[in-house]
């Protein structure tokens, strides 16, 4: 059975962007910036990621959300942002962290993440799911 421990240490010896642990025990590593590899992943089947365990090196509130309506069971991130707590609480998603931030940056570091910003106020996580999926 595959453990937060596993995907958390392929994570950081992979130089991954994102590492899931599959239901199937089966585990896998995606090297796309951002939500990228969490919507390749679901536009191929939408139920690849339930009761899944995922480790990523940055998780907001708009990956959260993607992760709760996907039905991830526990996550780790090097980077988690108080955005994405309410979130990960309400689904019942185990979470642990390396560092924890108001808000993820955007790219340049001048200030907040475009998505984050656009859904910070959002409540309603399958809004923000079927919108990100949609793009």
């Amino acid at each position: 059975m595959i453990t937060i421990d596993d995907v958390k240490n392929r994570l950081r010896k992979k130089e991954a962007s994102l590492v899931v642990g599959y239901q199937n025990d089966e585990i896998k590593e995606y090297y796309h910036e951002r939500i990228m590899d969490l919507k390749s992943i679901l536009k191929e089947d939408e139920k690849a990621l339930q009761n899944s365990i995922i480790a990523d090196k940055v998780i907001g509130k708009v990956a959260a959300s993607i992760m709760a309506v996907a039905g991830v069971k526990e996550i780790y991130a090097n980077v988690l942002s108080k955005m994405a707590i309410p979130v990960l609480e309400k689904a019942k998603i185990k979470y642990s962290y390396g560092q924890m931030v108001d808000f993820i940056k955007n790219q340049p570091q001048t200030g907040m993440c475009p998505m984050e910003t656009k859904y910070e106020l959002e409540s309603d996580i399958r809004k923000i799911y079927q919108e990100i999926m949609s793009k």
